[in-house]
């Protein structure tokens, strides 16, 4: 396929005019025009990733976490975004991100998140002003209550998660959950104000919980782990049309000790 084909399949889900304004969704390296045999699918274009997709002979990666975020005033190779790039272009490896475009869709990042959790009547929980079915976050129910620990077992199981961070619950069991993909700490307050039981997030800072105790049981687990599962978006967009490889090198750069 051509990359602008596969592009356009992407975008046919996850518009890159709706990102945030903020954003750098979109091709990062390469020409639309080519010819596209190999992808190799992660969150985050690092050296290892793009070590993976050059031994793979991978064409193109898609990322979800766009590899030039802020402004490049050289690229003299002194540091990994700059060794990315220009062994990218060296090995003529193509980069296509979806950040925010697919973070807000309502088939993206937090609801996969919610599918994965078994939710049910999945919504947008912060709508864009033009498009109820577009927007930040996700609300969405349980077929029936289940004791808050159980849930909060059931989130480590299904994301893998290190670790889970929580607030003090302020309901026995768990039935109404909102939840965003990524750092979605801002969020807090309209999952209180949907009537959430848990907010499920990442990067929450103390404050936020501290400002979250007694209102609602927040839920932090890792950034990178709460938005992995969008490798599997990608390839159930792109199975079929060319060859895919989920990239076994992207992690999350945080360890934790136990």
């Amino acid at each position: 396929m051509l990359l602008k084909q596969i592009i356009d399949i992407i975008e046919s889900v996850a518009p890159r005019s709706q990102q945030e304004e903020w954003d750098n969704s979109g091709l990062q390296v390469g020409d639309s025009n080519r010819a596209i045999h190999s992808v190799l699918l992660t969150v985050d274009v690092t050296e290892a990733v793009v070590a993976e997709a050059i031994k793979g002979g991978c064409d193109l990666i898609v990322s979800h976490h766009p590899l030039l975020f802020h402004g490049l005033k050289h690229v003299t190779g002194s540091s990994p975004q700059e060794r990315c790039l220009t062994e990218a272009i060296r090995h003529d490896i193509a980069i296509y991100s979806a950040h925010t475009s697919m973070d807000k869709a309502l088939q993206g990042v937090s609801g996969r998140m919610a599918l994965r959790l078994g939710l049910q009547d999945i919504r947008v929980l912060v709508p864009s002003q033009s498009d109820e079915q577009v927007g930040l976050g996700v609300i969405a129910s349980l077929l029936q209550p289940v004791p808050w620990k159980d849930w909060l077992r059931q989130v480590q199981q299904v994301f893998g998660a290190q670790y889970v961070r929580y607030t003090e619950p302020v309901r026995d069991t768990v039935r109404c959950v909102a939840l965003c993909g990524g750092a979605g700490a801002e969020f807090i307050n309209d999952a209180i104000a949907a009537g959430a039981d848990a907010y499920l997030s990442a990067d929450i800072k103390y404050h936020d919980m501290q400002s979250a105790a007694g209102q609602i049981m927040a839920v932090d687990i890792d950034h990178w782990v709460s938005e992995h599962f969008t490798r599997d978006i990608f390839a159930e967009l792109l199975q079929g049309k060319v060859e895919i490889h989920i990239s076994q090198a992207d992690a999350s750069p945080v360890h934790v000790l136990v």
